[in-house]
């Protein structure tokens, strides 16, 4: 269920975080590395060194001083507790501006929130991950968790869109991952380039060849409402139960502790309830555009 307040008497109020490592991802998309000297916090020093508690698929409140804050996934490995991860894309005043910094900056976060991914819940079990785009970023942590405890799942499948090789994501990460015996890794573009010798199309059209079961398999899906909701027909189609679909609404989050109500999502807020739902929590939402 959603994320605690943790050391954070008032939940509106962020921790100062250094910029430790910028990395320009594509064009428009990069990733942080914060660290904190603050205590009691995500990242706090301690006799372990850094210690950054989250749960795969919850995400902070990163707050540009001056300009304001936006909700951003946490991309890291749950499993190492050195660092926060964030890969955002700039789209926004707030985004834009976070682009603007470098190394040694500081910046504000609050967090950690959200619903998490249920990676727990998937052992035992096949586990099959579809992200469009950068919705490969709140997908990160659980792949990181499923092969740091990979003894613990099945077959698992990764299943990865972008509109064009230029636009991937974690294009080494990618390669490091594709070169393991113990994961299947799709890649496809919308649109080649002279120079792409990878598949072409819908990455929905990938769930027909990828092997697993699909009686025994969990599915995690994020990136664009209309890819997660063909990803879905998809996947039933498949055979793999609705119950075991799950997918991240990460969309018009404002203040992450349900005082705005700028994320409500029908009779749920995003940000409390989600952004993590199982599909039959919110099918009957997601075909309504009014929502």
């Amino acid at each position: 269920m959603a994320g605690g307040l943790g050391h954070l008497s008032d939940p509106m109020v962020p921790h100062r975080y250094e910029i430790r490592k910028v990395r320009q991802d594509t064009h428009d998309t990069f990733t942080f590395e914060l660290v904190s000297h603050e205590p009691g916090g995500p990242g706090e020093r301690g006799s372990a060194g850094y210690m950054a508690r989250f749960r795969p698929g919850q995400f902070n409140m990163l707050y540009v001083f001056g300009v304001g804050e936006v909700p951003i996934s946490i991309s890291g490995n749950p499993g190492d507790g050195s660092v926060l991860v964030h890969t955002t894309r700039a789209v926004g005043t707030v985004t834009r501006a976070m682009k603007q910094l470098k190394r040694g900056d500081v910046i504000g976060l609050r967090g950690p929130y959200g619903r998490p991914w249920p990676v727990e819940e998937a052992r035992g079990r096949d586990v099959v991950l579809v992200a469009g785009g950068i919705g490969l970023a709140p997908l990160r942590p659980s792949i990181c968790h499923l092969l740091d405890h990979r003894e613990d799942y099945g077959r698992i499948v990764l299943l990865y869109g972008t509109r064009s090789p230029a636009d991937i994501l974690y294009r080494h990460e990618l390669e490091s991952w594709r070169a393991r015996l113990d994961l299947d890794v799709y890649v496809t573009v919308d649109r080649a380039t002279k120079d792409w010798r990878g598949s072409v199309g819908l990455v929905t059209g990938m769930i027909p060849r990828a092997a697993f079961d699909p009686l025994r398999t969990t599915a995690m899906i994020c990136g664009p409402e209309v890819m997660m909701r063909y990803t879905v027909a998809e996947l039933v189609r498949r055979g793999v139960g609705e119950e075991s679909i799950f997918l991240s609404m990460e969309r018009n989050m404002k203040c992450a502790v349900g005082f705005c109500g700028h994320c409500q999502f029908g009779p749920t807020f995003i940000c409390k309830d989600g952004p993590v739902y199982a599909y039959p929590e919110i099918s009957h939402l997601l075909n309504r555009r009014e929502v």
